[in-house]
């Protein structure tokens, strides 16, 4: 509540941030002005010419009268303008409500439903007040507004009655450094209806420029892909702007986000199953070979293709029932060291020191990429997210575009059409 005296106002307000935020709306109340006329006389010895004369100005007096008290009326008439209009429903509680009046503000109080009283402030001039926060979904609120001149205005809105609200994540963190072939990753944590609507709430910069389109991977993850490897130095921010949003399905934007992001290094490692070695490249540069053993040949073949590098763990535990795989069916729950994820479903480079009579020459694993311990620590410690790793002459088909770091294994022509409409 904003109580004015003289120069001066008190602000008195707690937060009405709530799990489901707030929105706003107001209306204008009218103010009445008096309108004076002029009057003009006539000497009673003018001449009918003189006399017409003076009629003429005096008519023309009345009418500028008329003209500049509609006009003082006007003004006054403003009175207490508010933003939103009472009764107002589905109200933006990304938008601030604003009460003005043409005078000086006296008291301006904005509750929800629950007699919790907005955040708000007040212009250095007394004329303009406003929420000096985000207004929550599934709310009610009240203004109550008075000036000094003794215009007064009550109302009550609402805002958006959501179902639900989307809580983003962003990939990758902000800060960091990636690869060549890092996709960005918008997750809403709900399934989205409205996928177009949500793209638009998506703002990517790059310096320099860079082509780049939305896929949708699932009902809940949208991806940002370059037409192209990005270079290295590019730098990349991204901005969700959904507060507010209608997302379809009764689902909302929840808070806002962003991240941001650089390019290093062009790092590539290339896996030729026909000579069972590994070769990397840092900036078009070769750095080694490894030996490898991978995937079972027509069991387990690891798949061709473009894979991106995920998470990085110098130990993890394997378990093959995580991809349905049975213990006595040929599974195994193993723990690895220095193991570099390439895939979502399951396959990565690590340490395999019961297969170094295997690497190089036979392929004995259930998909991923045996290497020895001094070997798999270097490839951890050389490789970082978003770095490409090609797999040639398997026996595997391609690994799927959609398999969560799969994404270049899409062509441009089918990435880039989008998929908006696929869940409609």
């Amino acid at each position: 509540m904003l109580v004015f005296e003289s120069s001066n106002y008190v602000s008195k307000g707690n937060s009405v941030k709530n799990s489901l935020p707030i929105a706003r709306r107001l209306v204008a109340a009218v103010g009445v002005a008096c309108i004076s006329l002029a009057a003009a006389s006539c000497s009673s010895d003018s001449s009918a010419e003189n006399q017409a004369a003076d009629q003429e100005s005096t008519a023309a007096a009345h009418a500028d009268g008329d003209k500049d008290g509609g006009k003082e009326s006007d003004k006054k008439k403003d009175g207490l303008v508010a933003s939103v209009k009472a009764g107002a429903t589905d109200v933006d509680p990304s938008k601030p409500v604003t009460v003005e009046t043409t005078g000086k503000l006296k008291s301006v109080t904005m509750t929800n439903e629950m007699g919790v009283e907005v955040k708000e402030k007040l212009s250095k001039d007394a004329k303009t007040w406003s929420t000096a926060e985000d207004l929550g979904y599934n709310h009610t609120y009240s203004i109550v507004a008075s000036d000094v001149d003794g215009n007064k205005k009550s109302l009550s809105f609402s805002t958006p009655q959501a179902a639900g609200v989307a809580e983003v994540s962003l990939s990758p963190i902000p800060d960091s450094e990636v690869g060549v072939g890092q996709v960005i990753g918008v997750n809403f944590g709900v399934p989205i209806t409205d996928r177009k609507a949500a793209e638009k709430t998506i703002t990517v910069s790059t310096n320099p420029k860079v082509e780049g389109a939305f896929h949708w991977v699932n009902n809940q993850e949208v991806r940002w892909r370059p037409k192209d490897y990005w270079e290295p130095g590019t730098k990349v921010e991204v901005k969700v702007d959904q507060y507010g949003k209608d997302l379809g399905g009764g689902i909302y934007g929840g808070e806002n986000a962003k991240t941001n992001f650089t390019i290093g290094d062009r790092t590539v490692a290339i896996i030729d199953n026909a000579t069972k070695t590994m070769k990397v490249f840092k900036n078009k540069k070769f750095l080694r070979a490894i030996p490898v053993s991978l995937g079972r040949d027509y069991q387990y073949d690891t798949p061709n293709g473009r894979y991106v590098i995920g998470d990085e763990h110098p130990q993890l535990v394997m378990d093959s029932e995580t991809f349905g795989l049975a213990h006595d069916a040929g599974g195994y729950r193993t723990t690895v060291d220095w193991a570099t994820q390439m895939s979502y479903s399951g396959i990565y480079v690590h340490s395999a020191p019961w297969s170094v009579w295997a690497q190089g020459n036979t392929n004995t694993s259930h998909g991923c990429v045996n290497v020895t311990p001094e070997a798999a620590q270097w490839f951890q410690e050389t490789m970082k997210r978003g770095d490409v790793v090609r797999v040639f002459n398997t026996y595997g088909e391609t690994l799927n575009a959609l398999d969560g770091l799969g994404d270049w294994n899409m062509s441009w022509d089918e990435w880039s059409k989008g998929n908006t409409d696929a869940n409609q």
